[in-house]
């Protein structure tokens, strides 16, 4: 079975024979940078107003028996039979739809890399690597105004998805839409000098550990991080949440700004370490940056830990 389309843009599935050539589309729904599989496909269905499964077997792709899951909570995996015929359906040449979409060529556990018949299948996700809400203005653009919610991955460390141009983010899965950052100007800022900077992905991950343990025990910055988070939970009430209350939930965004000073300011410590003697002038230096008065970390900091690893 494969799908003819209507001049309306409507995915009709029509029995054909084995040989015949994957569908092509009538409308063109562009895939948000790192956006999750599940998450342009569903904006792709609503866009011809089917559900997911019923453009999947437009598609003529199978759907793998299971539990009904949806982004964030799962991935929709694709083997290369489907990507192919995704790819004829949005016009979208492969390599450019593998970089948009990140998760599209990983392996499942059913085996779907082979050669086959078009096949999907949901895999569930941990929290710590669910997509998160994109800018609700960018999707509605990319959809064509059908949509306002996409679902994207965002990098390893901090973990956040932020449009500077709309001042919109997503930090967390379980929030119900992206928050409001246009309280928190420092916000924007932060991310439009890292944009024009390049920080390695080790300190990234290095300075996430160390403002997450410096919030989590109310150290250094607390009362700065007590102060913002209750200005963006002010303009974002429903950041509070059944299971997880907003200072969990909006961690790595309050955070953010120290997590990359912290993260620039590590960059200069050489690949062999830094000297005893050398500790002081670079608290000093760190201290400054962050703009408090001092900084002296005990030993099971994990700054003091990064300070004497070679």
């Amino acid at each position: 079975m494969t799908a003819s389309t209507s001049p309306a843009g409507t995915v009709h599935p029509a029995v054909s024979g084995p040989a015949s050539p994957p569908a092509t589309g009538a409308l063109r729904v562009r895939p948000l940078p790192a956006e999750a599989t599940a998450s342009y496909l569903a904006r792709l269905a609503h866009a011809y107003r089917l559900t997911l499964p019923h453009l999947l077997d437009g598609l003529d792709v199978h759907l793998a028996p299971g539990p009904e899951k949806a982004a964030p909570a799962a991935e929709l995996h694709l083997n290369p039979t489907a990507q192919q015929r995704l790819c004829v359906f949005t016009h979208i040449p492969r390599p450019h739809l593998a970089r948009a979409l990140p998760r599209l060529t990983q392996p499942g556990p059913l085996h779907t890399t082979g050669p086959g018949p078009p096949t999907a299948h949901w895999q569930p996700l941990v929290p710590a690597v669910q997509p998160l809400r994109v800018c609700t203005a960018c999707v509605s653009h990319r959809s064509r105004g059908t949509h306002t919610t996409a679902w994207a991955y965002p990098p390893s460390a901090p973990r956040l998805t932020i449009c500077t141009h709309h001042q919109q983010t997503g930090s967390d899965p379980r929030h119900t839409a992206p928050l409001d950052i246009r309280p928190l100007p420092e916000l924007t800022h932060t991310h439009q000098q890292q944009a024009r900077t390049t920080i390695p992905a080790t300190e990234l991950t290095w300075a996430t550990t160390i403002t997450t343990r410096w919030y989590d025990h109310h150290q250094h910055l607390a009362q700065r991080w007590h102060t913002r988070l209750a200005r963006l939970t002010t303009a974002n009430p429903h950041t509070h949440h059944p299971t997880a209350s907003p200072a969990l939930t909006c961690r790595s965004l309050v955070t953010y700004p120290e997590t990359l000073t912290l993260a620039r300011a590590l960059t200069r410590i050489p690949p062999h370490g830094l000297a005893r003697t050398d500790h002081t002038a670079f608290l000093h230096h760190l201290a400054t940056r962050l703009e408090l008065p001092r900084l002296a970390p005990a030993t099971h900091d994990p700054l003091f830990t990064r300070l004497n690893t070679r």
